[in-house]
Formats: structure tokens, C-alpha cells, sequence
């Protein structure tokens, strides 16, 4: 009996989502239970994840944070072994993205993210027939260790990441001892990840967050650093979308639209 037309192209449907899922996953697709998961693995991997604006490797890292933030065990899971299994992300910077979304997100979220990035490199390791090798050492720093030359460090960088001209006073510990000595002054010019990649995982932190300065203020410098074009931060929001939520998605494309008025406002000016 020949097939209908219509199963051929559920057939040829589910071939392609098979090959775009397994490139990013890195394991077979499951078998869809329902033409409502079908149609979402779909657009998911056939549409978003193929689209050009980010690279595998780029969106791999809005993903992990998305994941880490949303306390879904089994996603966390299978999008950690796929960023290191496929190579996209090496262990050092999944590492360092952890520190970096611990800041954003928050300690307790980020402990978890932690085990499950080292029972997941060990299983790869082993998969391959390998030892773990070490990690990288952690001294020396990159950074001062003198006091003094650390806040300094803290305000320059606080100024050049966020595109101001001031930095927040050392008057008391949030501002001090935490965003001008550690955050800035440390974590954002650690070596292990790029600038891009902590630009990528703050944007996706803070759309999740119910805070209005910190995604506004991110997102601004993203821009205005150049760090990310405007094509680049509107697939961040579709990606962001597609794997932690619509509503906030939405926030977060508005916030975009206001920034890069603003930005070009910005740019017009100063080029006279």
C-alpha cells in the first residue's frame, strides 16, 4: 500500500528533527509522545538552535544557564554532557561559566550546576576510556592580591564592563568588598571565558531575575560595548525564550528594543 502523504512527511519531519537534535545533544532523539512534543523538539532544534545569529557553541552557553536557573535536573544534565561531549565547551570554561552564573544567579543554584559539570566530565572521561585529567591550578591569579590595587582594578573594570563613568563607592561590603574586589575586580577578568561568553550568560542571568536596573544596564553594555550586535542579543531573547519562557522573553525583548534606540542615540552623537 503506499504511504500517504502525509506520513511521509511526518517521516521526513522527525528526520530532520533526529539530525538537529542529535547534533546538539550528542545522543539519539527520544520518540516524540505527542504531536504537541514533536512539533516543540521541531522548533527547538530544527529552528532555533540552526539559525545563524549565535553559533552552537555561543548559544550553548545562554542554554546552560537557562537550565541552571530553572532547577530542571534532567535538562541541566543532558546540556552540560552535550556542551563537553561535543566539544563546544571546554571544562575550563563550563568551570569558569559556573563561577560567573553564581554571580548572577546566585550560590545555591550554582552548587548543583557545579556537581553535576564534574560527575558529568568524569563519565566522559571514562566513556572515552580516559582519566579526568587536573584541573587547571588556580593560582596564581590573574588579578592584584594587593587590596588596594584590587578595588582600583574593580572600579576601572566596573567603568570599562558596564560603559560608565563612575563606579559604586566602597562604602560598604555589597559594594566594596563585593561588586568592586570580586565581581569586577576579579570574576569578570578571570582568563577562563571570554568577555562575549560572560556578556551571553549575564543577559540570560538577569532576563530571569525580577530585578529592572540589572537587565537594563546589562543590556545596554552589551551593546554599547559592541561585545554583542543587535542581531546577536535578538536571537539571545529567542533563545532565551525557547528554553526558560516567553513572559520573561518578552521583558527582555522590550528591554533590547529601548537599549538599542538608546545605543544609537548614543552612537550618532559621538560620531558627530
Amino acid at each position: 500500500m503506499p504511504v500517504s502523504h502525509s506520513v511521509e512527511s511526518s517521516a521526513e519531519s522527525f528526520e530532520r528533527v533526529r539530525r538537529a537534535y542529535t547534533d546538539v545533544m550528542t545522543v539519539a532523539a527520544p520518540e516524540p509522545q505527542s504531536p504537541a512534543m514533536a512539533r516543540l523538539l521541531e522548533f527547538v532544534f530544527v529552528e532555533v538552535w540552526q539559525r545563524p545569529a549565535l553559533s552552537r557553541r555561543e548559544r550553548r552557553f545562554v542554554t546552560l544557564a537557562c537550565v541552571a536557573a530553572a532547577d530542571a535536573e534532567t535538562p541541566l544534565r543532558d546540556h552540560v554532557y552535550a556542551a563537553l561531549n561535543s566539544g563546544d565547551v571546554t571544562i575550563t570554561e563550563i568551570r569558569e561559566a559556573v563561577l560567573h552564573f553564581a554571580v548572577y544567579a546566585g550560590w545555591p543554584k550554582a552548587a548543583r550546576f557545579n556537581m553535576i559539570v564534574d560527575e558529568l566530565w568524569e563519565r566522559i572521561n571514562t566513556e572515552n576510556g580516559l582519566e579526568p585529567p587536573q584541573p587547571e591550578p588556580l593560582l596564581p591569579m590573574a588579578t592584584p592580591s594587593d587590596p588596594e590595587d584590587r578595588l582600583a582594578t574593580g572600579e576601572q573594570a566596573f567603568k570599562d564592563i558596564n560603559c560608565l563613568a563612575f563606579a559604586p563607592t566602597r562604602d560598604n561590603p555589597y559594594s566594596g568588598a563585593g561588586i568592586l574586589n570580586f565581581v569586577f575586580g576579579e570574576m569578570w577578568l578571570r582568563p577562563g571565558l571570554g568577555r562575549k561568553e560572560r556578556r551571553l550568560i549575564t543577559v540570560t542571568c538577569v532576563a530571569f531575575q525580577d530585578a529592572p536596573y540589572p537587565i537594563l544596564s546589562h543590556v545596554y553594555a552589551a551593546l554599547k560595548s559592541r561585545d554583542l550586535s543587535f542581531d546577536e542579543i535578538d536571537e539571545l531573547a529567542l533563545h532565551f525564550a525557547a528554553h526558560y519562557g516567553w513572559p520573561k522573553a518578552a521583558h527582555l525583548d522590550q528591554t533590547i528594543a529601548e537599549q538599542k534606540q538608546r545605543v544609537s542615540r548614543e552612537w550618532d552623537a559621538e560620531a558627530g
